[in-house]
């Protein structure tokens, strides 16, 4: 029987479409059976570079927007750089698929606000350059902006290698029958052929407010830190995920105490806290978040709603735990972790 959840829950599930097949092929079909429409939208992420000097190149990737028919969103369809095994690298580009890239954070919101994700390549750069003054340039397939130093602001280029076929469904927050509302979207996945990737991995978030208090906060360390094995254990955490790792060590040591709020903020900033942790805390650290809350990022891959509200579930008492003011104790056994999630459970009784 699968689990009941109390929380308003949202869900990131990786999914790979088969050859031919698109998220934007999900995207209509979704729309077609619910009578609702399909909004193109950016996908904002990050990849290596391979240019001397430069770390990494920040990029656009189109993504689709499925609304029903009252405008309400049923879900977001989206890339993942992290799922590569089974594309060809050496595709060629579908027409109509492209990216937009820059190296620096504020020049890519800058780019999301003058491009269209359901426009043209050639296009892609217009309403920067205009905003520049400056003649965007074409050199074969690829587009390119310079300032008037000649220093390259963006590029849009075909977006090759089958990038098309991965697929994260993002779901607003759930409030009601999860397991409906997540088999209304994987049953057309299963139909059309999607499948798991190799490097898939389920997200989970959930309100961050409850968990600002330093207590709580600390408490979500704790089990993450103290529990991690059990924790890949019971939920089968995928060993093929990527961007995954244990908190970092000044945050951990910050726990063994009692610490303030603002010593948490601190320790997460000397251990460089980002999101590609186990879980993902940076919402609760600041003070202007994006999307304020937990995310849970070691949940298996999965195409069916059962296992995934299941193992939500039990996630869910393991975060009621977190809430109670005594701290979480250190652990490594999987019979100590299912009784932190019992005590949660003996507590809602």
């Amino acid at each position: 029987m699968t689990s009941r959840l109390r929380r308003r829950t949202g869900f990131e599930i990786e999914l790979m479409a088969p050859p031919g097949v698109s998220r934007r092929t999900l995207a209509m079909d979704l729309a077609g059976r619910c009578g609702g429409s399909v909004r193109p939208v950016w996908h904002h992420d990050s990849e290596p570079s391979l240019v001397p000097g430069l770390g990494r190149f920040l990029h656009l990737t189109q993504g689709f927007e499925v609304l029903r028919p009252d405008g309400t969103q049923l879900c977001t369809l989206v890339d993942d750089i992290t799922l590569t095994a089974g594309l060809d690298p050496k595709a060629p580009p579908i027409p109509g698929w492209f990216r937009v890239l820059t190296d620096d954070s504020r020049l890519l919101r800058l780019l999301a606000r003058h491009s269209d994700p359901g426009g043209t390549i050639g296009s892609a750069l217009d309403g920067a350059a205009e905003l520049w003054g400056r003649a965007v340039q074409r050199h074969g397939n690829f587009y390119r902006l310079d300032d008037a130093a000649d220093a390259t602001i963006a590029l849009a280029s075909p977006l090759g290698g089958e990038r098309e076929r991965p697929c994260e469904i993002v779901t607003p927050p759930l409030t009601g029958d999860h397991f409906a509302a997540l088999e209304e979207l994987l049953v057309p996945a299963r139909e059309l052929g999607f499948t798991v990737p190799h490097e898939a991995a389920v997200h989970l978030h959930v309100d961050g407010g409850p968990f600002r208090a330093p207590h709580a906060l600390a408490n979500l360390v704790r089990l993450f830190a103290y529990w991690r094995e059990p924790l890949r254990a019971v939920l089968r955490t995928n060993p093929a995920c990527r961007r995954l790792a244990p908190l970092p060590g000044p945050l951990v040591e910050a726990v063994r105490g009692v610490p303030s709020y603002a010593d948490l903020r601190a320790a997460a900033t000397e251990g460089e806290l980002t999101k590609y942790f186990d879980v993902n805390l940076t919402q609760l650290l600041t003070d202007t978040p994006v999307r304020d809350t937990v995310e849970i990022r070691i949940l298996p891959g999965a195409i069916t709603a059962g296992p995934i509200v299941d193992q939500a579930a039990l996630v869910e008492l393991l975060l009621d735990r977190c809430l109670d003011p005594e701290p979480i104790p250190a652990g490594d056994d999987v019979d100590g972790l299912l009784e932190l999630a019992a005590e949660a459970l003996a507590a809602r009784s």
